[in-house]
């Protein structure tokens, strides 16, 4: 526990970025995996919207800080191979 008023302040707004971090965070991997799902769907349609959702979320996070600027870039990276291979004419 914090000794000072200044200390328990910080562990205030610790929590509470915290658990804005977490909702965050949260949404994207929903995101992920819902784009995943779509690609294994074979439907076209649904991965390209589910696909263009994954790399908006993963960049609003990244962008708002709740996870890395690389991590965000690495897996947008990935998820978009993967849609290429799987589904070439897809994206276009």
């Amino acid at each position: 526990m914090a000794n000072t008023r200044k200390a328990t302040k910080r562990a205030r707004q610790a929590l509470t970025r915290q658990a804005q971090n977490q909702i965050v965070r949260s949404g994207t991997r929903s995101a992920l995996r819902t784009a995943i799902e779509a690609l294994k769907s074979k439907d076209p349609t649904r991965t390209k919207t589910a696909y263009l959702g994954a790399v908006k979320s993963l960049s609003k996070a990244a962008s708002k800080g709740a996870i890395p600027k690389t991590r965000a870039a690495r897996k947008i990276s990935r998820l978009t191979m993967l849609v290429k291979k799987t589904l070439p004419a897809s994206l276009n």
